[in-house]
């Protein structure tokens, strides 16, 4: 049983690397000596995440085609076969009995490759609009795990199997109380907090938003959780004080969930999923600038179900007080909001993709 091998391939973003990770640790947890091997690309953040994490990783000259007319998209091409090629031969060398792949350019060429090589396929698909890099490898997938219902717009029904997306085992397991976690941020047990969140390299819209507003936030006697993001801190550590805590990274998310009495935040995959656990009420101003505008299709799927606000970035200066002033008045607002994400978390996500890829073990 422990001479499993499983080659994994997702990056570019957070949002792809963390539930490879994720899906090779509950792996790794069932089967201790299985061996793992990831699969990137090479100027991409995998390359030194997947390594933190404890994984070797090989990377592949890939990248996407820009938007735009650019030198770079004449070398596409020449990316495409190159890494085409170099999966061939590591899929040949490890000889895995699954391939696994969470969206991202270096999942293409791997489990194209892997497919040819008759390896069963299982595709992790963390947004409610498909990504392409998976939509273009589904014909050749066994299984296709996914977050959100609706997904047969996009890939064969017979092999979609609803999951959800990979959280973090100290969410699931949150066991801190709400003095602890105001303790721990320095916070006022007597106000109110505000979470804001942009990921992890900070959002620049949203921080905008909320130096604009502090002096509304402590006009309504709240204080401020704000994660900048490491590209913006020294712009805005200055405001950090008694009420408002300026963080470049939350190193302690938990902590940070407990704190919270509302959230405003991105709305990509991994932090929709980590907020519908939290059940707080949020306010999602998804970024414009990812591909296929998937962040506002996640957004969407919770509003439909009156699980969350959302606001467009084209939006705030007219909308933000007036829908953040009527969250903040009405607790059946804040209560029911927080109800209705909280029925849609999936915290076994991870056990139930590893479920259906041990399906797939010879």
């Amino acid at each position: 049983m422990g001479s499993y091998r499983f080659i994994l391939s997702g990056g570019g973003t957070g949002g792809h690397i963390y539930p490879a990770v994720a899906i090779a640790n509950e792996l790794k947890k069932r089967h201790p000596d299985a061996k793992f091997l990831f699969v990137g690309a090479k100027d991409k953040m995998e390359m030194e995440k997947v390594p933190q994490a404890g994984y070797e990783i090989k990377g592949l000259w890939i990248s996407g085609i820009q938007r735009k007319l650019t030198l770079k998209n004449l070398m596409f091409p020449f990316k495409v076969i190159s890494s085409l090629l170099e999966a061939r031969k590591i899929v040949k060398q490890f000889k895995p009995h699954v391939a696994i792949g969470t969206g991202g350019f270096a999942s293409g060429p791997l489990l194209r490759m892997a497919a040819g090589a008759g390896i069963p396929c299982v595709l992790q698909e963390q947004n409610s609009f498909a990504g392409i890099t998976n939509k273009l490898l589904a014909s050749k997938a066994e299984k296709i795990c996914v977050a959100y219902d609706g997904m047969e717009r996009f890939f064969p029904k017979e092999k979609v199997v609803k999951t959800g997306n990979p959280v973090r085992m100290d969410l699931v397991d949150q066991k801190s109380g709400k003095e602890e976690a105001l303790g721990f941020f320095g916070l006022d047990a007597n106000k109110k907090t505000v979470l804001v969140l942009g990921g992890s390299l900070g959002a620049r819209r949203i921080n905008q938003l909320v130096e604009k507003e502090l002096t509304f936030f402590e006009g309504k006697g709240l204080q401020v959780l704000w994660q900048c993001g490491k590209l913006y801190v020294e712009d805005y550590k200055t405001y950090d004080s008694d009420s408002v805590k300026v963080l470049a990274f939350v190193n302690r998310m938990d902590l940070a969930y407990v704190a919270a009495d509302m959230v405003i935040s991105r709305a990509g995959a991994g932090s929709v999923s980590e907020l519908c656990l939290v059940g707080k009420p949020v306010i999602f101003i998804p970024s414009p600038n990812v591909a296929e505008d998937h962040q506002t299709q996640n957004a969407n799927a919770l509003v439909s179900k009156e699980a969350a606000i959302m606001l467009r970035e084209s939006e705030l200066d007219a909308k933000f007080e007036k829908k953040f002033t009527e969250l903040m008045a009405s607790n059946d607002m804040q209560e029911r909001l927080g109800a209705n994400i909280k029925k849609l978390a999936m915290p076994k996500a991870t056990e139930h993709i590893v479920d259906e890829i041990e399906k797939l073990l010879k």
